[in-house]
């Protein structure tokens, strides 16, 4: 899917997401980074935008690339590769940024590509499998969805912005 073809699918569903509130449906924007396909909330994301170089801070952690500016607000970028342990991402023209709201706060999530718009009922999320400590960060998780033959891990955007936040109750 291109960029501007995600942007303007996001924004035509956002509307349906209204029309949708009553039943027990949610949408998820999903997005590849390597071979891993993970989902947020239709409702958390503002935009899709095409890569940017960043502004790099001084004694930002590996995984925060650095600050881009956003019509105006300043923005950080996190490397969700590197956010989960799978290094820098070597960033080129096909990479997106997902622009979330995270409470008051607007966080950039830097992906490899974004795949699809799923609409997923209640029941059809299972929980993350328990791990010993430290295998997984399944606090970061909301659930898992199995679409056709692929797995697509759901995150839950609050609790994986908490410590960048210093919003504690939602960390694990």
């Amino acid at each position: 899917m291109s960029k501007s073809a995600a942007l303007a699918t996001v924004n035509s569903v956002r509307g349906d997401v209204v029309a949708t509130a009553n039943t027990n449906e949610e949408q998820y924007v999903t997005f590849t980074v390597g071979n891993e396909e993970y989902g947020v909330s239709i409702l958390s994301v503002r935009e899709i935008r095409g890569w940017t170089p960043e502004s790099r801070l001084p004694n930002l952690p590996d995984y925060v690339r650095g600050v881009i500016n956003l019509r105006g607000i300043i923005i950080p970028i996190f490397d969700l590769r590197a956010r989960f342990g799978g290094g820098t991402t070597e960033v080129t023209k096909r990479h997106v940024v997902v622009v979330v709201q995270v409470g008051e706060r607007t966080r950039g999530i830097l992906v490899d590509a974004i795949s699809d718009i799923l609409a997923i009922t209640q029941d059809q999320i299972k929980p993350p499998p328990s791990m010993e400590s430290g295998l997984i960060e399944s606090q970061y998780l909301s659930g898992l969805f199995t679409a056709e033959n692929r797995m697509v891990t759901l995150l839950d955007v609050a609790r994986l912005f908490a410590v960048e936040t210093g919003d504690d109750e939602h960390q694990a």
